[in-house]
């Protein structure tokens, strides 16, 4: 929670909430959520995954993630993250029943998307889904720009990936890419271990203008 708090103060635009980041971000728990909600009023995505793999392992859950959804929306989410593939293709069936379960809220599809062979017939896929407003990709200045033509107007492309100062001021500067993600940049002495500097993400910010 005071994570949170200080990246709200250092003028973060939303979160996404996880637990162990070191298999690029799991479902949290309720309690969290709750938490944070109560001690922040920027905007919420909430991380949807059960396993550090991007399939859903079985039915069971399956039925945990929409509980989880459900639970989330209830407290107050803003939206959700969340992605699933099966054989390497999107796996656009599971996501529906997870986010049917909290009609109205959108969400980011992570970086699975990234797994996929064919990322622009995937982004087609994504917005014709309805279910989608933002895509969390990484790349050079020009795959991501690409990628936000190419998903324009419904979809917005957020750039992540390990993104730091330096990144993020070329990417503004070379490209249209209005939204970053960021993790260890925004944590003091820039590591994941470190609790969120709100100096850090201030920084950061100004770099948008």
């Amino acid at each position: 929670m005071a994570d949170a708090v200080a990246a709200e103060a250092g003028g973060a635009g939303r979160l996404e909430i996880v637990r162990d980041l070191d298999v690029g971000g799991l479902t949290p728990s309720v309690d969290l959520v709750r938490q944070i909600r109560a001690a922040v009023s920027i905007p919420l995505r909430v991380m949807l995954r059960e396993n550090p793999g991007f399939e859903i392992g079985s039915d069971a859950e399956l039925a945990k993630l929409r509980r989880a959804a459900i639970e989330f929306a209830e407290i107050g989410s803003g939206g959700f993250v969340l992605g699933f593939l099966r054989g390497g293709k999107l796996d656009l069936t599971s996501a529906d029943a997870i986010l049917s379960a909290a009609p109205g809220l959108k969400a980011t599809f992570h970086r699975a998307f990234e797994q996929v062979a064919d990322r622009a017939h995937a982004i087609q896929v994504i917005k014709a889904s309805g279910r989608f407003d933002r895509i969390l990709a990484s790349g050079s200045g020009a795959t991501l720009q690409e990628y936000a033509r190419q998903a324009a107007p419904e979809i917005t492309i957020v750039a992540g990936g390990g993104l730091d100062a330096e990144v993020i001021r070329h990417l503004v500067e070379t490209t249209e890419i209005p939204e970053f993600h960021v993790g260890r940049a925004a944590r003091h002495r820039g590591s994941i271990d470190e609790p969120v500097d709100a100096e850090r993400v201030r920084q950061l910010v100004t770099l948008l203008g």
